[in-house]
């Protein structure tokens, strides 16, 4: 196993990570559904959209594998769209047919784009050569335009079996999907995942310990760490018959030897985990608990797996994630001999809005001119929720002649805004324009420019010296007392706080004297 990982802040746990409420975050699920070719209708409607105590499945993406035909997408995506609570939404990615079982994608239009899928790497029944096609499935959520906010998802169904001849054919497609990770046509040009896209794989592993190499091929640290996947729950070890990980088992449900096997999973990016955009709802720097489901630190679930059911049967009766109907129906699910889904939230990328123009108008010379540039994090609260958007982290920088508070800010999505006061220098006559720079993690806007406008004007009257708002015979004197003072110095020189270089010809001698004595003979209008 890697001798290190990317350690991310907690990011947007919520007070009860337990309940998956029905609208929030961005939850993207795995499910091997066993040899699927239609039907089991009641049971999947139960599985996914089935609650107990507040919780439910209900994915916004679901990653498949073990399905037979383009018929039996129709069914599923069917079965999803007329289940009571259902959004009915649901929409099925072109089946594609392989040589043997084979992948299939759901999503749901409301939510979540889709940009199309690859096949990354052909499969074969050849004995040197994966079995199965891996396919990319590229999506991003509603109302996200950018790279950042774009995801690549893998779905695997390696190959079954502990042999060394196994072993290999499971590298095969592990050294594929990383290479087509790291940017390497893999199947022929155009197959290789977009720069800056963040990216995922799930599904059927078949991967009994974290030591094997296939396994390493993806999570291992190597010279080009680019393409590198991540356990969001950071539970490296031999998973196989251990009762250590008997919450994180998805296999086998209804068959023999019953729950044993940690074959499901979905491994994230580096960009997935780093807490910032787009991002794993939870710590991935701290491993899964071993002795409840209900770890406050993810938002990873073995959905229906509640601990109790190591080396036996899925417990239905009592089970205390997701209650007996639900248990039941994934059993169901299973059709003899199968697999629990996998599920986790990710948290969608804050969006900034910020005044486009700041006019400050027209301001006397050497007078305050401020005002103030409101900054929101205008993630949409009615799609993903306040909790299921990921905090805006920004920082100011102003242009010569205005300032903007330094350091960095936050600000949530849903409370409000935050106000900085923006100032503009007003030690000078004349026409002002500038920009603040507002640099965030908004990945739609990364760079916000916002325009600065105003005006300083000089109505200042020559004879009044000392600037009291009069002309009278304490300008004089005060010019006197720093005419006295400054006489064939430079200027500026303000011994009494005012220039005695009176015509700003940046000496002060007689000339300065009698330009005060013409102004002051004229006075102010």
């Amino acid at each position: 196993m890697p001798s290190s990982r990317i350690a991310a802040p907690v990011a947007g746990l919520v007070v009860a990570l337990s309940t998956f409420s029905s609208e929030a975050q961005l939850r993207v699920a795995a499910w091997n559904i066993s040899n699927y070719s239609g039907g089991r209708v009641a049971d999947i409607q139960t599985s996914v959209y089935g609650i107990f105590e507040g919780r439910t499945l209900n994915p916004d993406v679901l990653i498949c594998q073990e399905f037979l035909s383009a018929t039996a997408v129709v069914s599923f995506a069917n079965a999803l769209n007329t289940a009571p609570g259902s959004p009915g939404d649901w929409v099925g990615a072109t089946f594609i047919d392989g040589p043997d079982t084979d992948s299939a994608f759901f999503y749901r239009s409301s939510r979540v784009t889709f940009l199309g899928q690859t096949v990354i790497a052909v499969g074969s029944s050849s004995s040197s050569n994966q079995p199965r096609h891996t396919i990319r499935y590229d999506f991003r959520p509603v109302g996200y335009s950018s790279t950042q906010a774009t995801i690549g998802a893998y779905s695997v169904h390696m190959k079954a079996g502990s042999a060394s001849t196994d072993q290999s054919r499971r590298l095969v497609e592990a050294q594929r999907i990383r290479d087509n990770a790291e940017g390497i046509n893999t199947n022929g040009p155009g197959s290789a995942l977009p720069a800056g896209y963040r990216f995922l794989v799930g599904g059927d592993f078949n991967i009994q310990t974290s030591s094997q190499a296939a396994y390493q091929e993806l999570i291992g640290s190597q010279a080009n760490n680019s393409g590198r996947f991540f356990d969001p729950i950071a539970t490296p070890g031999s998973w196989n018959n251990n009762g250590a990980f008997r919450i994180v088992h998805t296999q086998d449900p209804i068959g023999a030897g019953g729950m044993d096997d940690r074959h499901d999973q979905i491994l994230l990016s580096a960009t997935l985990i780093d807490g910032v955009g787009l991002t794993y709802q939870g710590n991935p720097a701290i491993p899964y608990s071993t002795t409840t489901w209900n770890d406050p630190n993810h938002s990873y679930r073995a959905w229906g797996n509640d601990g109790t059911s190591f080396d036996t049967t899925l417990k239905a009766v009592g089970n205390t994630m997701v209650g007996p109907a639900i248990a039941q129906a994934l059993i169901n699910c299973a059709n003899g001999a199968g697999h629990l889904p996998v599920v986790l939230n990710l948290l969608l990328p804050a969006e900034i809005e910020a005044n486009t123009t700041i006019d400050f108008g027209s301001v006397g010379i050497n007078t305050m001119a401020d005002a103030t540039l409101t900054v929101t994090n205008s993630g949409d609260v009615a799609k993903w929720s306040a909790s299921g958007i990921n905090t805006l982290n920004y920082s100011l920088a102003a242009s010569a002649g205005f300032s903007a508070p330094g350091g960095s800010f936050s600000e949530d999505a849903g409370g409000g805004a935050n106000f900085h006061t923006i100032t503009m220098d007003t030690s000078t006559p004349g026409l002002k324009s500038g920009t603040i720079v507002i640099t965030s993690d908004a990945p739609d806007q990364p760079t916000l420019f916002v325009t600065l406008l105003g005006e300083v004007t000089d109505s200042r009257c020559p004879a009044d010296f000392n600037q009291d708002g009069e002309s009278d015979v304490l300008d004089f004197l005060d010019f006197l007392d720093a005419f006295g003072q400054c006489e064939s110095q430079p200027a500026p020189c303000t011994p009494s706080g005012f220039d005695a270089d009176f015509n700003g010809d940046t000496l002060v001698d007689v000339l300065d004297f009698l330009d005060f004595l013409d102004a002051f003979g004229r006075g102010c209008e």
